[in-house]
């Protein structure tokens, strides 16, 4: 296609005709793999006597090509662009972007990050020396377009580690000295135009990118890091142009210079934090923290208070500013250095600057009044908390109280006393409402170390009924919610009237009514703590309905995670008790998700509040379902409501919940009385998710299919259309024949197996070679201990199915010999620290005892050759199997026996809120030598294990899932092993005496023992059922 029909052609994608734009388009695609399209496209892209909206719609074009269609280049693979069309690119798209108007140069920039990362710098060694030669220009588009570049260049190594860093290197020695040229002398110019600032920020990225995670070896040198000081110094220290400023505050707040400003600051915070502690710096690094601590940690404190300044003076100076210079705060009050530099000025920094951050201002009152969801949204997000300079300033509260706090603690609570007092006592119309909201801030903020520091520990009852419960009755509101936020945080003290607590939870059960949203919402998320804290469920129970009812008519209103949360706890904490309002709860909670789903679908959700609601709304759901789990009854109550939930979330529509939805599933097809047919309709859309897209969730997904199998086997083994024994097997050969798939992907698959085979033990003949021959031919294949336990398995399980008909099986396969040689060397495989390698889990364990003496049991005429001459080794095996299972159980019993003593020792434990040891004045964080040497060996001990073979890693310790419930649960492996052997004995005397005799003494012990301990577990189980027995039958006795 010519450049004349191509521009007719673009120009028909962009008509307002659907017609010819769907033409238009049809066309492009026609003509986007065919050799040189993608370099007509760049040519349009370029001509400027082409009309600049056909240029933007072909820059947009070549962008989403390239996306997909450059890779990086493989031997097997064929490329859909040609390896001319690529080197064309990469020969023109540097000078494409210096030429580019802003509008185009973004699409371009995508292009150029593509390319970067597939070809750079095997396939592009000349892009480097074309980014210096237009650095070195004296042209500014040319030096715009080469920064844009080496911004893209350098942001590709931001993240790699050191293997992968050597080529940034490279780009960073060529480019660095022109660099610092650039920016000083750009620096110097007087009264630069705001493109200057451009410049300046592309710069600044630039060494962002270079310097994240390793400091660059040319910047080790005094001098050269001492001018790029100087040139950070000096962007800070000016003013930012008055001239040019935007009036529009998100405006301003993004201005060029402001930015420069932004940027300077985030590098100087990565270089103290990351680089600028000797005694946190890799040995090779630590002449360079010691240069920075010693001659710019100082030098650039006093510049950063110059800074903050402005707040003091009400002056402006935007959010992300303000916060990261409070962050570079809050590093040096951990380092000696800077922080007896900050010590005289502390005053003026807590009452001054950190204080007035803390109080409600214009900008709260503004947003609280005119958008009270968006200040509620806001208020919980935690990207905004981020960029917060309130988050800063009482993280910066915490920091000083944390590491310096023995005479800064006692100075800040005074000061916090003394607005409170005079707080209270200015006349009504006069009090000073945003102070006392930056007062109660603070002491919420600090309440984790104020609940475990004497004296003021002793001191909270009185302080919350004094200064925070009041403002429960605030005529302002954001006093209402302080004061309800605050409750929350000091809930679970221990009051010493009881009182207290109750007129407090009262208080904040009350403010669920109240006429401002904010104060709702704050009360509904400090209500989780004072259920989580009550102790006597008495005080709620009572107005449980109307807690219930205020909280849905609130999440009618807002989408909030935090509300659910709350919700959450309301349902744990009264489990059964919940019975009564479960249904409500479910289909209030299902109307939540619908309109939260609705909203998540929107372009308004950018900051996916409405999806996480959603998440929310479907485990609390679960949590209700867990709560009433006694209550069988109840499920298929719910089951209208929740099935069209269930229904459209298990496809692609609901990745996003997937995890939540199949807990929901397991919950619904576990407890209810029967799975009924709308349930099993859920069936075919997980066998299709696990086969198409949802391998990672293989694992949730088995949960309700082994639930179905076990609980509703007459409708899995009888039902023609579906056909469910078919569908299931399709799905577990697929899957375990998918040689791309990672052994840990498909670890339920033998799982599903086995339940098949136990849960329809007699009934699935025509499965079990089917099943065998698709486990073995995996097991050939794969690498993982854990996978082959579960795949060898699948033939124990098969012996304990139908013994003769399973070994009939593997004769017929010809794989006999070579299946049991394998079993027991893995029976036998141990670890380096001695310890059995394969077969972990108690439940493998067991599964292997009833296979193999399954197959002790197995009459010699159906006992295949090969078997019969090593059938003394298998009995051994067994034996020794036996006697590890039955030492795990006894370590097992053990183990939990001490974690309940552990549980009533925890009230005993020393109470310290988890809080750090402080630090002395002339003490750097880290100077405790003991407490260092003690990590220094438990990096050294996690080091050894990261380096551990993995066949001899103690991480495929795979621990049994006390949930999970099997058919052979209530098989003892003795009394079977025992039962075996007798039956051995009367009809086949003589092979019972060749096996009894071919044991060693050790082995004879073994055999005894266990017999002795089958006699025990028999008497066991006996009585166990006659307990179980009377018990029922007094409960019987007690409802007549």
């Amino acid at each position: 296609m010519d450049l004349a029909t191509l521009a007719t052609v673009l120009q028909s994608a962009l008509s307002t005709n659907p017609e010819e734009r769907k033409a238009g388009e049809e066309r492009l695609n026609q003509y986007q793999h065919v050799q040189g399209h993608l370099v007509g496209l760049l040519q349009i892209i370029v001509a400027t006597h082409v009309d600049l909206s056909i240029r933007q719609v072909a820059s947009i074009y070549f962008k989403n090509v390239t996306a997909r269609d450059w890779m990086p280049r493989e031997p097997v693979v064929v490329p859909k662009i040609s390896d001319t069309d690529k080197a064309t690119v990469r020969e023109n798209l540097m000078e494409a972007i210096v030429q580019a108007p802003s509008i185009i140069r973004v699409q371009l920039g995508e292009c150029l990050k593509t390319v970067i990362h597939a070809d750079y710098p095997e396939q592009w060694p000349a892009l480097l020396p074309a980014i210096f030669n237009n650095l070195k220009s004296q042209d500014q588009q040319r030096v715009f377009g080469a920064l844009y570049a080496l911004r893209i260049l350098t942001r590709k190594y931001e993240f790699k580690d050191e293997e992968e860093r050597m080529p940034v290197y490279t780009i960073i020695n060529t480019t660095f000295p022109v660099l610092l040229e650039i920016l000083n002398h750009l620096i110097a110019l007087p009264n630069p135009a705001i493109e200057v600032a451009d410049l300046i920020k592309l710069i600044l990225k630039i060494f962002w990118s270079s310097a994240y995670l390793e400091i660059p070896k040319v910047l080790h040198d005094v001098n050269t890091f001492t001018a790029w000081m100087s040139s950070f110094h000096n962007l800070l220290e000016r003013p930012v142009p008055v001239e040019g400023q935007p009036t529009d505050p998100d405006l301003r707040k993004v201005w060029g210079w402001w930015k420069v400003k932004k940027w300077t600051l985030h590098i100087m915070n990565r270089l103290y934090n990351r680089f600028g502690d000797p005694k946190m710096s890799k040995p090779e690094n630590k002449a360079f923290a010691q240069m920075f601590q010693k001659n710019f940690a100082g030098r650039f404190l006093e510049l950063y208070m110059k800074l903050l300044s402005v707040v003091r003076e009400n002056g402006y100076l935007p959010d992300r500013v303000i916060n990261l210079a409070l962050q570079y705060l809050s590093t040096s009050v951990s380092k000696s250095v800077t922080y007896q530099l900050l010590k005289p000025q502390l005053d003026v920094v807590l009452f001054e600057i950190i204080f007035p951050l803390m109080c409600f201002n214009d900008a709260d009152d503004e947003l609280w009044r005119a958008d009270p969801h968006e200040y509620v949204r806001k208020g919980y997000d935690i990207i905004e908390d981020m960029y917060s300079p309130r988050t800063a300033a009482i993280n910066f509260i915490s920091e000083l109280i944390r590491k310096r706090g023995k005479e800064n603690l006692q100075k800040f609570l005074a000061f916090i006393v003394e607005v409170f007092r005079r707080y209270d006592e200015a006349p009504a119309n006069q009090k000073p409402y945003r102070q006392k909201d930056g007062g109660l801030l603070a002491v919420g903020a600090l309440n984790d170390k104020l609940k475990h520091t004497e004296p003021y520990k002793s001191q909270l009852e009185h302080m919350l009924v004094t200064h925070v419960y009041p403002e429960f009755s605030s005529p302002a509101g954001h006093l209402r919610a302080k004061a309800a936020w605050v409750a929350g945080q000091y809930a679970d003290i221990t009051f010493v009237d009881q009182r207290h607590f109750t007129t407090a939870l009262h208080r904040v059960v009350a403010a669920l009514t109240d006429p401002e949203l904010p104060v709702r919402v704050d009360s509904v998320v400090a209500l989780r703590t004072f259920v989580e804290a009550c102790k006597d469920l008495s005080e709620i129970r009572p107005i449980l309905p109307q807690l219930l009812d205020e909280f849905f008519k609130l999440m009618n209103e807002v989408e909030n995670e935090d509300l659910v949360f709350t919700l959450e706890t309301i349902v744990d904490k009264f489990g059964e008790e919940m019975a009564p309002y479960a249904l409500g709860l479910c289909q209030n909670l299902a109307a939540a998700f619908w309109k939260c789903l609705e909203s998540s679908e929107t372009e308004d959700d950018e900051d996916d509040s409405g999806a996480l609601a959603a998440v929310g709304c479907l485990r609390a759901i679960g949590t209700i379902l867990e709560s009433v789990s006694r209550l069988p009854d109840l499920f298929p109550q719910m089951e209208p409501t929740l099935l069209p939930i269930m229904q459209r979330m298990l496809t692609t529509d609901g990745q996003d919940v997937f995890e939540e939805v199949l807990e929901i599933v397991s919950y619904m097809t576990y407890f209810s009385p029967v799975i009924s047919p709308n349930m099993w309709s859920l069936w075919p859309l997980m066998v299709d998710a696990v086969q198409d897209w949802a391998i990672d969730y293989f694992e949730n997904i088995l949960v309700p299919l082994d639930n179905y199998v076990s609980r509703s086997t007459e409708h899995f083994l009888t039902c023609a259309q579906p056909d469910y024994q078919t569908s299931l097997f399709k799905v577990i050969s697929h899957l375990l024949a998918d040689e791309k798939l990672e052994d840990s992907d498909i670890e339920s698959a033998p799982k599903l197996i086995e339940a098949v085979l136990q849960n329809c033990r007699g009934r699935v003949d025509q499965w079990l070679e089917p099943y065998l021959r698709i486990s073995i031919e995996r097991l050939r294949k794969t690498k993982k201990n854990y996978l082959k336990d579960l795949l060898v398995n699948v033939v124990a399980n098969g012996l304990y199915y139908n013994a003769p008909m399973c070994l009939t099986i593997l004769q017929h396969l010809g794989v006999t010999s070579e299946i049991f040689q394998m079993w027991l060397q893995m029976l036998y495989a141990v670890k380096k620290s001695g310890n059995p390698l394969h077969f972990i889990r108690e439940h493998d364990k067991k599964v292997c005892i009833l296979g193999l003496a399954s197959l002790l049991a197995v009459p010699s005429a159906a006992m295949p050759p090969e078997l019969q001459t090593g059938l003394d080794q298998v009995f051994r095996a067994l034996l020794k199997l036996l006697v590890t299972y039955k030492a795990q159980r006894e370590e097992a019993a053990k183990v939990e026996e001490l974690e309940e003593d552990d549980e009533e020792d925890e009230s005993w434990q020393n109470d310290d809120g988890g809080w750090d040891k402080e630090i002395d004045d002339d003490e750097d964080e880290g100077d405790d030598e003991e407490g260092t040497q003690k990590l220094q060996k438990l990096a050294a001990q996690a080091k050894a294990f990261s380096h551990a073979d993995d066949s001899d890693s103690d991480f495929e310790d795979y621990a049994d899932d006390e949930e999970f419930q099997a058919p052979i649960d209530d098989i003892d492996p003795f009394v079977f092993f025992s039962e075996a052997m007798k039956a051995i004995s009367q009809a086949d005397p003589a092979r019972f005496q060749a096996l009894s005799g071919s044991l060693d003494f050790p082995h004879q012990a073994w055999l005894l023992g266990l017999a002795q301990h089958a006699e025990v577990r028999r008497k066991e189980i006996e009585k166990e059922a006659m307990e179980k027995a009377a018990a029922a039958a007094a409960g019987v006795a007690a409802h007549q």
